[in-house]
């Protein structure tokens, strides 16, 4: 990862484990990095110390809650109010082990993981275009492979499974494909797009799993730190000569791999399809 003086990267969820380290990793290399996330109180002393130690003081907080469409348009509506280019978006929040709806009526997981990343992304679109060259990463999971395909009408529902990790499945599935279709409508000598795995991560994605499931998913999964989860996130967003390979799915270990098989294209078309008209 060469210099980034010049550079504007937006992550979401940065406040810790992966987005944090990711974020520690750009602004210490000299990126303006905006940190999006829903709470002002637990992100602040995050800049802080991230200002504290990297010398970077070009590091600021977002309000950005992405299970509520509103906040959603406001945080890309106050991210457009200047001229400040947008370089790198690094859509890296999620949940897991949780159950419930979203503010705007989908199912937790996924409306989070995906619907409100699809509606911030689109509407940043033409500002990473006018940045060009421009990247997107979105924060996949090795979990997509579990995935059979989307139950359109479950996604619309409350979590339906008890710890919610086959709608994680489903919306690490939902990452890929919102990659696939963003390569395929983008030029990516323009803007890039990408999907990660970062393997078995100890992040607070799990925080809200049951006590005594989480500590069996933990010895089981052998969760490493967030630092080493981050590489494919940080390989995807700054290695050079990559842009042809717009659409690919990096690995944990940071290599290209094939993806989850049903993420044919027609389903991600179809995705596309919904999610428009789910956020009109």
């Amino acid at each position: 990862m060469g210099d980034l003086d010049d550079r504007v990267a937006v992550i979401t969820g940065a406040n810790t484990g992966l987005g944090k380290a990711t974020a520690a990793a750009l602004a210490g290399r000299g990126a303006t990095v905006v940190l999006a996330c829903r709470s002002a109180a637990k992100t602040v002393p995050v800049i802080d110390e991230l200002v504290a130690a990297t010398g970077n003081d070009r590091i600021e907080h977002l309000p950005l809650d992405l299970g509520d469409l509103v906040s959603v348009r406001g945080a890309a509506a106050e991210l457009l109010a200047g001229d400040r280019p947008i370089h790198l978006l690094i859509n890296n929040a999620g949940v897991a082990g949780q159950r419930g709806l979203t503010a705007s009526g989908f199912e937790l997981t996924f409306g989070t993981n995906h619907v409100g990343h699809f509606l911030f992304t689109t509407l940043l679109l033409d500002r990473l275009v006018a940045s060009a060259p421009a990247r997107i990463v979105n924060v996949s999971s090795g979990n997509h492979f579990l995935a059979k395909g989307i139950d359109w009408d479950a996604v619309r529902q409350p979590t339906r499974t008890f710890v919610g990790l086959h709608e994680y499945n489903v919306s690490k599935l939902a990452n890929v494909l919102f990659t696939q279709q963003l390569a395929e409508r983008l030029d990516p000598a323009v803007v890039s797009a990408f999907a990660v795995n970062p393997g078995p991560v100890a992040t607070d994605v799990w925080r809200r799993m049951p006590g005594p499931l989480y500590e069996v998913f933990r010895r089981v999964r052998r969760l490493k730190p967030a630092t080493d989860g981050a590489q494919p996130t940080l390989h995807a967003a700054t290695a050079p000569g990559i842009e042809d390979r717009s659409g690919a799915y990096f690995d944990e270990d940071c290599t290209e791999k094939a993806v989850n098989p049903v993420a044919t294209p027609e389903l991600a078309r179809d995705l596309w399809t919904r999610s428009e008209a789910w956020v009109a």
